[in-house]
Parts: structure tokens; sequence; C-alpha cells
């Protein structure tokens, strides 16, 4: 079975990827460009790159209600551990671990990562997922541009998915100098249109991309799915 996508708005991704279904960043209760509800859900795994509300989301609820094992930075594991959930896997940047549907590696983030009630969150994170029929995907989740994103791309990338809303990550620009470092076969661009603030013009960013770039530029609607491999 391939791996592929599914965008459900702002920074929340749902890969299916041998026959398991991994959340990433599950804001959708509040969020205005949810594609579905956190209530749909039903993740074998749940990704969290770090504390703000926007991407710690519905975390706790869709893993009570549906087991799912959640996956992020050490601090926060312990945070949600001391908030009742029990299936949670801590690691740290440049440390990987094996899962059923493949291998996570976490990554350098420029970021913030408090937690909702102002508890420490750690060092903010990307993702490096190496699935098990082979395709790798870097999530970025919410960061500035930093040179070492170079030696991400090294792993041979089919598919990055990168902040492009300006203001609290990387705008078009940067996103653009990101797309030439990581030389992915493919970049889906998030983290826009939520808000007035981070409001960009997708289209004309991925036009952008295939003209300076070897990269494929996908733009998804929330909802929408891309077959990965």
């Amino acid at each position: 079975m391939s791996t592929r996508v599914r965008w459900l708005g702002h920074a929340c991704l749902l890969f299916e990827s041998d026959g398991r279904q991994v959340l990433v960043d599950p804001f959708l209760t509040g969020n205005p460009a949810a594609a579905t509800t956190a209530e749909a859900v039903k993740p074998d795994f749940i990704l969290v790159s770090h504390g703000h509300g926007d991407h710690l989301g519905d975390t706790i609820a869709i893993a009570q209600r549906s087991g799912a094992t959640v996956v992020a930075n050490f601090e926060i594991s312990q945070w949600l551990q001391r908030q009742g959930l029990r299936k949670v896997h801590g690691q740290q940047h440049g440390g990987s671990h094996a899962f059923p549907f493949g291998r996570i590696k976490l990554t350098l983030a420029f970021h913030g990562s408090a937690l909702p009630d102002g508890s420490y969150g750690g060092n903010p994170c990307g993702f490096l997922l190496s699935f098990n029929d082979g395709a790798k995907v870097y999530d970025a989740a919410d960061t500035g541009l930093f040179g070492d994103m170079r030696l991400i791309g090294e792993e041979g990338l089919d598919l990055a998915t990168l902040p492009i809303g300006d203001n609290y990550t990387m705008g078009p620009e940067d996103a653009l100098r990101a797309v030439g470092l990581l030389q992915a076969k493919k970049v889906l661009p998030i983290h826009y249109n939520t808000w007035d603030v981070i409001a960009q013009d997708a289209a004309a960013w991925a036009a952008r991309v295939r003209q300076e770039t070897k990269t494929e530029t996908v733009v998804l609607k929330p909802g929408e799915w891309l077959t990965i491999r």
C-alpha cells in the first residue's frame, strides 16, 4: 500500500501507510480551516511538533478516545503523561525510533514551544519520517529557515511540507530558499491562510517554485489527499 498524506488545514497532516494512520499536529477544534473534526479522526499515532495550542490542539482528547500513541519531545511527553495519557513516546533532536509504520527522527526547528498552561515545552522540532515502503517525508512544522536543511535534504526526500505563512514561521521567500536546500521531489505548503496574519497566495508561491527549482509543488485544499509514493 502506497504512502499518502491528507492536509487537514493549518499544520495538521494525516499520513496513511502500511495500514496505519499517523496524525501530525492535530489542531482541529477552533481551527477555521479544519477539514474534519477531532471526533472523526482515528489515528494509530499522533506526532506533536511543539507545545503551542495550534499544534498540540486536540491531542489529548483524540489520544484518549482512539488509544493512539503520542510521539513528541521528552518534555512534552512528560507533560502529556501528567495530563493522564499513558501511551506516550518521548524523543529528542537527532534521535530516531522505529515504529510499526517506519522510523521517526526529530529535527531542528527554530520556534517556541510553551505549553497551554505556561509549562516548559522543551525545544520545538520537525519530523523526518521514513516509511516502510521507502517513502521519506520531512515535515518542517513551525520554523524559520536554517542552513542544516541541506543536511536533511541529503536523506533523499520524496516530500517536504513547509510553512509559508510568515510572521510566526518562514514566509514565501525563505520557504523558497528552503526548497533549494532540501531538494525534495515534491513540496507541500502548510501553515498559511488560517488567519489574516498568515494569509498567503499559495498558487503564486507554487509558480515560483516551479520556475526557480526542480521540485514539484503540490497545493492542496484542506481535506485533499496526495500520494507520496
